[in-house]
């Protein structure tokens, strides 16, 4: 079963949008150190329910609100999303030391990821 297991929020002005954030909801917001500009962001004590995200550009990710399912196999999964009525947006590409990850849209034009955890994804 596929699990949410990450949001992405998209933003016009990265640093706005985290100083919003920071002081309505209090959360810790630092910048991922990866090959793009990526703010991973905690929204609480990871005992108890609820996910984690991060913060995007809106010229690098133009849907205001993505939510990352984990698979355990994205091909698999790319296959039932299209077979779905679904459709591929970005095709399966690697995210260094994470793994794969892909977004799709569901039957009525929705957005998500898709992640399939891979240390090895270069």
């Amino acid at each position: 079963m596929g699990r949410v297991a990450h949001f992405e929020l998209s933003a016009e002005n990265m640093d706005r949008a985290i100083t919003f954030y920071r002081e309505v909801f209090g959360w810790n917001i630092f910048k991922w150190d990866g090959p793009m500009e990526y703010w991973l962001v905690s929204t609480g004590d990871p005992s108890t329910p609820g996910i984690d995200g991060a913060i995007v550009s809106r010229e690098q990710q133009p849907v205001p609100v993505i939510n990352t399912i984990n698979v355990d196999s994205i091909d698999d999964t790319i296959a039932k999303v299209t077979a779905s009525g679904g459709t591929v947006m970005m095709p399966k590409g690697p995210v260094p030391g994470v793994g794969y990850l892909a977004y799709c849209t569901d039957s009525e034009g929705n957005a998500f990821g898709l992640m399939q955890a891979d240390t090895s994804a270069a």
